[in-house]
This record gives C-alpha cells, sequence and structure tokens, in this order.
C-alpha cells in the first residue's frame, strides 16, 4: 500500500469518527430539548367516572363505570385509576353520570343490608311512623334534613319540644334512593340519629305523636331545643286559679255625722247602756230606763 493510499485512508476513518461524534452529541441535544419540552407539557391522566346515574345505597357494578381523560394536575383528591377496585362498593349518596369517583362517596360493603353500610361511623339509623301529616304531605326524601318535634298532653295542657334537630333522612319505607322529585306518601321514614338521639325517640314515641319538619337543605343553624309552653309558664298558670277566689275587701261603713237641727241628717240615738232613744220630729232625747 502506497503512502498516498495510507494516508487517504487514515482522513476518512478520522472524517467517520467526528461524524459519529456529531451525530452522537446532535441526538443527546434532540433528545434534551424534547424531555424539556415533556416536562413543561400537561400531563394527563385516565380516571374512573360514573357511566351511569347511581342511586344512594346501590352496589357499585363494572357497567356503572367508565375511564376518561383529565388533566393530572386537576385530578380531585380521592380519585380512582383502577375500576376494579371500586366494584361492589356502596354509594352514600346520589351520583350522576360522568362524575368522577371519589373514595369519599363510596361505603365499604360488609355483612347486612346495604343500608348499613352507608350509616356515619358512631351514628344509628332509627325507623318512625308517618303518616301524610306527620311525613310532610310526602315531600321527605331520602337525603333530606329534618327537625323532630315530641308532644303529649298534660291534662288539659298540650306540650311541644323540638328533641332532635337537623338529622338526616336515610331511607322511607324500604327505598334509600331519591329517584322522585314529588311528594310520596309512606308509612315509615329511617333517619340517622346519634345514640343519645335514639334514646330520646324512644321515649318521646313513648309519651305522645311524633312531628317531622322539612328543613332548607342549606340551612345549617341548630333549632333551638324548648318546650312550649316554657316551664316557668307552667309554674305560674298551675299556681293561680282558674277563677278568683278572693273574697272582695269590704270597707268599713263610714257612719255619717248628725246635727241636731239638720232636716236631712239621718236620726240617729246615741248608745247608752241601759235606756231608749225617743224621737220626736227632728228632736232626739234619751230616757233611762230605771
Amino acid at each position: 500500500m502506497t503512502p498516498r493510499t495510507r494516508r487517504s485512508l487514515l482522513l476518512i476513518a478520522i472524517s467517520l469518527a467526528i461524524a459519529t461524534m456529531a451525530a452522537v452529541l446532535a441526538n443527546r441535544w434532540v433528545n434534551k430539548r424534547v424531555a424539556d419540552v415533556d416536562a413543561t407539557r400537561p400531563r394527563s391522566l385516565s380516571l374512573v367516572a360514573a357511566a351511569t346515574d347511581i342511586p344512594f345505597g346501590a352496589a357499585i357494578e363494572a357497567q356503572n363505570l367508565k375511564t376518561v381523560q383529565i388533566l393530572a394536575a386537576e385530578a380531585p383528591t380521592g380519585s380512582f385509576t383502577d375500576s376494579q377496585r371500586l366494584i361492589g362498593r356502596i354509594a352514600k349518596s346520589d351520583i350522576y353520570a360522568d362524575e368522577i369517583l371519589v373514595e369519599r362517596r363510596f361505603a365499604t360493603p360488609g355483612l347486612g343490608s346495604t343500608l348499613a353500610a352507608v350509616v356515619t361511623p358512631n351514628m344509628r339509623a332509627v325507623s318512625v311512623r308517618v303518616d301524610d301529616v306527620v311525613g310532610v304531605a310526602g315531600f321527605i326524601l331520602p337525603g333530606n334534613r329534618v327537625d323532630l318535634i315530641a308532644s303529649h298532653a298534660e291534662g288539659s295542657r298540650a306540650w311541644a319540644e323540638t328533641i332532635l334537630s337537623d338529622v338526616k333522612v336515610l331511607a322511607v319505607d324500604q327505598k334509600a334512593s331519591a329517584d322522585k322529585a314529588g311528594p310520596v306518601v309512606v308509612r315509615a321514614v329511617t333517619i340517622e340519629v346519634t345514640p343519645e338521639g335514639a334514646q330520646k325517640l324512644a321515649r318521646a314515641k313513648q309519651l305522645g305523636a311524633l312531628q317531622l319538619a322539612l328543613r332548607n337543605p342549606t340551612d345549617k343553624s341548630v333549632s333551638v331545643t324548648g318546650i312550649y309552653p316554657p316551664p316557668e309558664e307552667a309554674v305560674k298558670v298551675a299556681s293561680t286559679p282558674a277563677a278568683a277566689t278572693a273574697e272582695p275587701q269590704v270597707k268599713p261603713a263610714v257612719r255619717a255625722k248628725t246635727e241636731r237641727g239638720t232636716t236631712n241628717a239621718p236620726h240617729q240615738a246615741p248608745a247608752i247602756e241601759h235606756g231608749i232613744s225617743v224621737i220626736r220630729g227632728t228632736t232626739v232625747s234619751q230616757e233611762a230606763i230605771h
């Protein structure tokens, strides 16, 4: 091989090495630029949403679920990426189609009815027998908030007291979903109360009648628990006789003064120990009896 040929081959090898290095550097630069662009681009996430309306107290099935794409930065807390984690869970409230599902909307199923799974921990579910009047003409539906008023009679007086305030309605009759907006006359309403509230309710059932009072869902005020009429008024009424029995005070009669010679003055003889009074015209005389 001539020196000229060797020099040509050397130059070719050097050129290939430089080209290879340039290609590697260019590839690294492009990859870095792509990574920088991807880092600034919003990232999407696949979340589980409701494919159909899910009523309160219903168990979740596969046909109730679907997946939607959403920006990762906008994903709500407690959302699900795996639909299998929701199968068999119990809805704690009404869920509407296309709503992204979150953990706090569901209860874990256990033994017993589905209603037992949606009762808040440390709370109790108690049923109250109602009619068209006690049940507010059928306008009380699952999810509503109500006050409970107990009333009873003592003798000729009637008493009323708010024993429970702002309690949640879990079910009406045997339905736990509010699938109707119109009035439905039912025979029983199941409410969620504390253990102490359950005791108050049981006692009130024995004493007299119960009345439900429907609340505005946005009203979170606590009704003042009181008795009508107030206890102090009852004590006052009990201590006051129904009819006035005090005898009218009779003022002592004022003895009219008489003067002799006065024609319009009443005749009054002076009192003596033993004697009689003799009246002759306007003249009064006393005669003693011996």
